[in-house]
């Protein structure tokens, strides 16, 4: 009997050093290469997003038997390559060769995505809560519902794989989908870009500006300057007024602004008073000069997205008040 078969055996560890090379001709052709990294943990993810985002994968039947085979290659580093972009993700991963792979997602539902925000309105009080996942139980069960919250369906999700298997989900496949879980402890707010929807519209803006600058008085400056709120939330704060001069303001209040109103006429006569250009104006909260002439020249009330309205509101009242 001949056993020269074995000669041609080679190891996880081999394969991957060649899938490593193939990659790093990739990198050096001008390709962004980002793998996922080895590891050791118990669990294939660790923080709130990455937990939940296995966890609903492994729910659904449709996987139960699949999810298994990719789950020691990406523990091992075999997927070198996972780019998260707008309802696609494209990989690269290490097997008896190197398999380039994609999944398609659907983007999230409108009426599924008004339904979460309007949910969340109030609730989630920063960025930086939202996205380390601290929030009330309440919305944590709205955000992960199977069938309504944030995370895709089955139904919803297509994948290809340039690997000879011919299972529905490969395990290359499978090493991708929870390399997606992996990369959300690090990077969460690509779960909303996956599902092309913005995380930022989740947030309420004046009770996370309350939030953030509550604190004891101080005569020099607030718990957050007025520049790390700005750039946070997109829009600018007036916050150089010292503490005596805003008691004497409080005393002596100044007249009421008139009342904003989200019409093009008022946006225009709100951008003109203040001399500024639709992209300087655009840049005070995050919007583009685009959308800035699209209200200017709206006929009829305009349905703004309430981080826009808030903050038009806000520079309308400002700019009033010292006029």
């Amino acid at each position: 009997m001949s056993w020269h078969y074995y000669n041609d055996y080679e190891s996880a560890a081999d394969r991957r050093e060649k899938a490593q090379k193939k990659v790093e001709k990739l990198r050096k052709a001008g390709e962004t290469i980002k793998p996922v990294a080895a590891f050791k943990t118990r669990g294939i993810a660790t923080t709130f997003w990455g937990k939940a985002w296995c966890r609903h994968l492994e729910q659904f039947s449709d996987y139960e038997s699949r999810l298994p085979r990719g789950r020691s290659y990406v523990r091992n580093g075999s997927v070198c390559h996972l780019g998260i972009d707008p309802e696609k993700v494209h990989a690269l991963v290490s097997g008896s060769k190197l398999y380039e792979l994609s999944i398609h997602i659907e983007p999230l539902c409108p009426a599924k995505w008004s339904n979460i925000r309007n949910e969340c309105r109030g609730k989630v009080g920063s960025l930086i809560d939202l996205l380390q996942g601290k929030f009330p139980t309440e919305i944590m069960q709205i955000v992960t519902d199977p069938f309504d919250g944030l995370f895709p369906r089955p139904d919803e999700i297509r994948f290809s794989c340039n690997c000879p298997d011919w299972a529905d989900m490969c395990k290359h496949v499978a090493a991708a989908m929870y390399g997606i879980g992996v990369r959300l402890d690090s990077q969460p707010e690509l779960l909303f870009k996956l599902r092309g929807v913005n995380h930022e519209e989740l947030i309420s803006v004046q009770e996370a500006i309350g939030n953030l600058t509550a604190g004891p008085r101080s005569r020099r400056r607030r718990t957050l300057d007025s520049d790390s709120v700005g750039n946070v939330f997109g829009i600018d704060l007036d916050d150089s007024m010292p503490i005596s001069e805003m008691e004497k303001a409080t005393t002596h209040p100044l007249p009421a602004p008139p009342a904003f109103e989200p019409t093009g006429p008022c946006i225009r006569a709100l951008r003109e008073k203040l001399g500024l250009s639709r992209r300087s104006f655009a840049k005070k909260f995050r919007a583009s000069p685009a959308s800035v002439k699209r209200w200017e020249n709206a006929t009829e009330p305009l349905n703004l997205q309430d981080r826009f309205l808030r903050a038009l509101e806000k520079l309308h009242r400002e700019t009033y008040s010292v006029s």
